[in-house]
């Protein structure tokens, strides 16, 4: 039997509701630089999603070299972006209230706006993901951005789930260097000199993660028969503005994430929708 995605509506319905975050885990996720979430979203609901997903990485992606023969960062993942800008149940996925809501508390802010989408998928035998921050990348003009961790099955320690350095935002190393062998090595003796803890939790199905964009993070090598499968969404801030890139990365984030948008600009384009998130409940956050 095919199996077919949910229905839009009942998408739409088990991405509205909201997950009350309180003020304690905010505080957290300020301290740590990331917060785990248990239970965010219904397994049956990313069971029924992941092939939909799965299908579009397999045909939008474009690496098919054999793993021995690709870079260090080629053999972390497949990593596939905007994926919402080829399939409406995706987008409807990605756009969901539920998840940008925890993002706009967590943040502190009255909303987010999506930035992009990626699908990182760990193929069997895919090397570590290196130590990096995810604001290396990003031309944004302040530190409210947020990514949000979705893996689409349990996620233990053989698949490679995503490790944190606790509180490695606030800590200034490593802020020049994309994800490489260098940032490995770099990152890692930082974080040994400086005392840091390492997070190296696994995820059931339905838990997610949310981490600041300076937040250092790794992944071990999957040591499984199986992809691990993960969507990742990044929101920022619905004011945020742009600064003149400052390396090829970011000339790509201009390209790729936010056309037509130019330095010093707000992020506001089709692309980049402000999402309506879910009432805040009285007396809370």
């Amino acid at each position: 039997m095919t199996h077919q995605p949910p229905h839009p509506p009942l998408l739409d319905d088990r991405l509205s509701g909201r997950f009350t975050v309180t003020d304690d885990q905010v505080a957290q996720f300020w301290r740590d630089g990331y917060l785990r979430l248990g239970g965010v979203l219904d397994p049956a609901l990313l069971t029924d999603i992941e092939p939909l997903i799965t299908g579009k990485v397999i045909e939008l992606n474009t690496m098919h070299l054999p793993m021995e023969e690709r870079s260090t960062y080629d053999r972390a993942f497949l990593q596939v972006t905007n994926l919402a800008r080829h399939d409406d149940t995706v987008r409807r996925f990605v756009l969901g209230a539920r998840l940008a809501g925890i993002a706009a508390d967590l943040l502190r802010v009255p909303a987010v706006r999506l930035y992009a989408d990626q699908a990182l998928y760990k193929e069997p035998g895919g090397g570590i993901t290196p130590w990096h921050a995810d604001q290396y990348y990003w031309p944004l003009a302040s530190d409210l951005a947020v990514t949000v961790w979705i893996p689409l099955q349990d996620t233990p320690s053989e698949l490679g789930p995503l490790e944190f350095a606790r509180g490695s935002h606030r800590v200034d190393i490593g802020r020049d260097v994309g994800i490489s062998d260098e940032s490995e090595q770099s990152v890692s003796a930082a974080l040994e000199a400086g005392g840091l803890d390492v997070d190296h939790a696994p995820y059931s199905l339905g838990d997610v993660s949310y981490h600041l964009g300076w937040t250092f993070h790794r992944a071990r090598p999957n040591q499984s028969d199986v992809n691990r499968r993960v969507m990742t969404i990044v929101y920022v801030d619905a004011e945020m503005r742009t600064v003149a890139p400052r390396s090829r990365e970011h000339q790509e984030s201009f390209d790729i994430t936010m056309p037509g948008v130019r330095p010093g600009e707000q992020i506001d384009t089709a692309v980049n929708p402000v999402i309506a998130t879910p009432a805040r409940a009285e007396g809370g956050r």
